[in-house]
């Protein structure tokens, strides 16, 4: 390895090709467009009154992140020089030690640009798991949550599968692109995280239906093209790994979508959008860990089996009783397993090694590597334990601070998110009002944070909510003066 010690006359580009760093470098930004990608994805899928929460959540998130993975996300999470196979050392704290690094994960790129790289992937499971606040989430303590699930989750499950001495990677198992970190930590810590903030309020969710389809298909295909650099991105370099990546992403992705359709079809006899886009999406999450490793043959049989899998996986949210109202568990968690698995089967030890460095890769079952299967398998149980179980403590843990609490009040779920946490909406045309005739009256102040406000409703039923809510809640002492807020709410009864 290139020693950290060097003057200013030595020229550390010498030991790697520009073409192989200039590809990266597009990838990393190609990677990036995902995040507005989820964004513009989950703001579609929710209801109009929180479309734009959900934007500001997921952006937020990224601001979140690259700091976090400046400050010690990195150096936890793919440290060259930590010993134990859990989770890496500080050795490369504030980016320290990388400059003119060969990068732990190949040979082929400097570790400053491998840091940058792998910081994007982080940042994009972060705003899939944000998703989870949907709707009735408050926004800072999320936001509190996002640094120590990277720290805590993200990290050492990144360590496991990539890291030096991650014991992922000793014992065999084969994760191309990131099925346990990112699709398994992704959705596991959504649902873990919805489990601890509670559902959603019944009676407002009748009718229910995402609110703008044109954002969920702009979404879907700024995910598309970013997730082309995440998946051929991930073999390092310029070379017929990417190219037979890039080929097995789109074709697991497009036969998942018309899976999902026909799926879809047999029971609304309609041809959804939303269920290609849904479709799409899954193929893409088990393309993750399995683009890099499969042939084409088997990505077209794992677009079909992604497609059926992730479909009925959204049912589990009702058997568990858990409102995860994007159904990240099930296109994230469910999608990554079902890639991980493939791999066991139909890992080729020819297109493993298309990259000019893995060249005595094992392969899986159909390479008579028999024991690859209970390999991968193992992975899955444990990346799924440990990530529900950690981000189930935090979530909690975070909720039981005062003033931290995840919950937002029921007033405000039924005001939207949007007028709550930001008092900035993603529609607001002159004289036309959110949630039909719904208003809340302006303030010169911002309100201190649980002052009670009575939003005034045109929809009778969502009013007679509110008038209940405040009907059951204890009278205001006498000694105080009624607030402006119950002198507005008390002329609109």
């Amino acid at each position: 390895m290139r020693p950290n010690c060097f003057t200013a006359v030595d020229n550390l580009n010498l030991p790697f090709n520009a073409g192989d760093q200039a590809y990266i470098l597009v990838s990393s930004a190609m990677v990036l467009l995902m995040i507005p990608g989820i964004a513009f994805l989950y703001s579609g899928l929710a209801r109009r009154k929180s479309a734009l929460s959900l934007i500001w959540v997921v952006m937020m998130s990224f601001s979140v992140i690259v700091f976090q993975w400046y400050f010690w996300g990195y150096s936890l999470a793919l440290s060259s020089t930590a010993t134990n196979g859990f989770i890496g050392n500080l050795h490369h704290f504030g980016l320290r030690n990388t400059l003119g690094a060969l990068s732990p994960g190949s040979v082929l790129i400097p570790e400053l640009l491998y840091s940058f790289y792998q910081m994007q992937f982080c940042a994009v499971t972060a705003a899939l798991v944000v998703g989870a606040t949907a709707e009735r989430g408050r926004v800072i303590p999320g936001m509190i949550f996002t640094f120590f699930w990277a720290t805590l989750v993200y990290c050492p499950l990144a360590y496991w599968a990539w890291g030096a001495n991650g014991w992922a990677l000793k014992y065999g198992v084969l994760d191309y692109a990131g099925g346990g970190p990112v699709e398994i930590g992704s959705g596991v810590s959504a649902l873990a995280y919805s489990w601890v903030l509670g559902r959603r309020n019944e009676k407002m969710m009748l009718n229910f239906r995402p609110h703008n389809i044109s954002l969920i298909t702009l979404g879907t295909i700024l995910l598309w093209f970013g997730w082309l650099g995440f998946n051929g991105g991930s073999a390092f370099g310029a070379n017929l790994r990417a190219a037979m990546a890039c080929w097995n992403t789109c074709l697991t992705a497009m036969f998942a979508a018309m899976t999902w359709c026909l799926l879809d079809y047999r029971l609304a006899k309609k041809w959804s959008l939303v269920g290609w886009c849904s479709g799409t999406i899954s193929g893409l999450v088990a393309a993750t860990p399995a683009s890099g490793v499969i042939t084409p043959w088997a990505s077209v049989l794992l677009g079909v089996v992604t497609g059926v899998a992730c479909n009925f996986g959204t049912k589990v949210k009702f058997w568990l009783r858990i409102d995860d109202a994007l159904d990240v568990f099930a296109e994230h968690a469910i999608g990554g397993i079902v890639g991980l698995i493939f791999n066991g089967f139909f890992a080729a030890d020819y297109i493993i090694g298309l990259d000019g460095i893995n060249m005595e890769a094992a392969g899986g079952f159909l390479n008579h590597h028999y024991k690859q299967l209970y390999i991968q398998v193992a992975y899955v149980v444990a990346a799924t334990a440990y990530t529900f179980v950690v981000s189930a403590i935090i979530a909690k843990l975070i909720d039981l601070i005062p003033g931290l609490h995840l919950r937002a009040s029921t007033e405000a779920e039924l005001l939207g998110m949007d007028d709550d946490q930001h008092g900035e909406f993603a529609y607001d045309y002159v004289e036309v009002r959110r949630d039909y005739l719904a208003w809340t009256p302006a303030e010169k102040e911002q309100r201190e944070d649980g002052a009670h406000v009575i939003p005034q409703h045109g929809i009778e039923g969502h009013q007679d909510l509110v008038n209940s809510t405040r009907a059951s809640a204890p009278p205001t002492p006498p000694s105080e003066p009624a607030t402006k807020e119950e002198k507005v709410g008390a002329s609109s009864d």
